[in-house]
């Protein structure tokens, strides 16, 4: 399922009377199956962005589409993951994991079952019973990549999802996240501000500008899949790499 935004805008009311030009407009579409990245300095409305496709904050004007389908609110079909892993420390691993099925009224037996077949996926055969506290970094992320993926969404919408690791995790957890995606090809839009993550990891990087932000380049990645950290390596890399960094510094 694709991804669409269509001249959204969104502006705040500024203390003391005015307004607060905060994102757009901004126009865009994704394709149904493809990982794009969205990069951009701070402050520019790249949360914002996701969060309106995410159904939790309406647009000043334009609109926000899952499909043909306006986004309205939350969905079922859209996974979102933000720097935060959030997992719950009084819960394991599988049952940080299983939290969404629960929710939804699913059987004890059958959510465990569901986290049994996802576990291998995640790297996290021998873990399921390990606490939060018991986890480094990288392997909590891969339990909030979890709780994600165990809804079976469509779509996943990813706030700088590594942020808060250090270089070399972050670098080997957006390999797994390759293996992962590769698997189940959902729809990707993944904020960062790691132009050699955007890079490693997408079909496309889009760079916005500026507060209000607007997309002001649409850099295509020409690398060939599956790819690997020596990949980075590469000229192809380079080149885009050097592309996506020079948008940024219009």
């Amino acid at each position: 399922m694709g991804l669409s935004v269509r001249n959204v805008t969104l502006v705040y009311n500024a203390p003391g009377g005015g307004v607060l030009p905060a994102l757009g407009p901004v126009t865009f579409q994704i394709e149904s199956g493809s990982f794009v990245s969205l990069v951009g300095p701070s402050g520019c409305g790249k949360s914002t962005l996701i969060r309106i496709l995410a159904g939790l904050q309406e647009p000043t004007r334009g609109e926000a589409f899952l499909g043909d389908i306006p986004i309205s609110g939350p969905s079922s079909r859209v996974g979102l993951m933000f720097q935060d892993s959030n997992l719950m420390p009084w819960r394991t691993v599988q049952d940080n994991i299983a939290l969404p099925l629960e929710l939804g009224g699913i059987s004890k037996q059958e959510r465990y079952a569901a986290v049994e077949n996802l576990l291998p996926t995640l790297g996290l055969s021998d873990f399921g019973l390990a606490y939060p506290g018991e986890l480094s970094g990288g392997m909590a992320q891969r339990v909030a990549i979890g709780r994600v993926l165990i809804q079976k969404p469509e779509v996943l919408l990813l706030d700088e999802p590594f942020g808060a690791l250090d270089a070399l995790t972050r670098e080997q957890i957006s390999v797994d996240l390759l293996e992962v995606w590769a698997q189940y090809r959902q729809t990707v839009l993944m904020v960062t501000h790691d132009i050699n993550e955007a890079v490693l990891l997408s079909d496309r990087v889009l760079v916005m500008s500026q507060r209000p932000g607007q997309i002001i380049a649409d850099i295509p990645v020409t690398l060939e899949r599956p790819r690997c950290l020596e990949d980075i390596y590469s000229d192809v890399f380079g080149k885009t790499a050097q592309q996506v960094r020079a948008a940024i510094g219009r």
